[in-house]
């Protein structure tokens, strides 16, 4: 028998499944939020959406869980600067809530990494 998944695991698989859907369905989201040096720009945003659902389907599944544990963890440290360069450009603007988001959800970052971590850890 698997060992259950951990709650800060689930949180990760929740955390995928909605963001990665918004990136299929609503890419145009994402795309201001791109570097210019990134090319194809709706194919990153889509193919990072698919990304993040395989990792969390990979984390539902026992035999699986190991390796979207980490390619999950891997994921989130690839796309930490680009969450740091968000908060920057929001910083800029004038929408103090999207300010706020975007600095809050920096350090929220590092509890998911350690999850999909400990999930990849068995």
């Amino acid at each position: 028998m698997s060992t259950p998944l951990r709650l800060d695991a689930k949180i990760v698989v929740g955390a995928f499944l909605a963001s990665g859907t918004v990136h299929l369905v609503k890419p145009e989201v994402f795309e201001p939020l791109m570097p210019s040096w990134v090319p194809a720009h709706r194919e990153v945003i889509v193919g990072s959406g698919v990304v993040e659902l395989l990792c969390a389907v990979g984390l539902l599944l026992p035999s699986t869980r190991r390796a979207a544990g980490l390619a999950s963890a891997a994921l989130l440290v690839g796309v930490f600067p680009g969450n740091v360069q968000m908060a920057v450009d929001a910083s800029k603007g004038s929408n103090r809530a999207f300010q706020a988001v975007t600095l809050a959800r920096l350090p929220l970052q590092l509890p998911l990494i350690r999850g999909a971590w400990r999930a990849g850890r068995g």
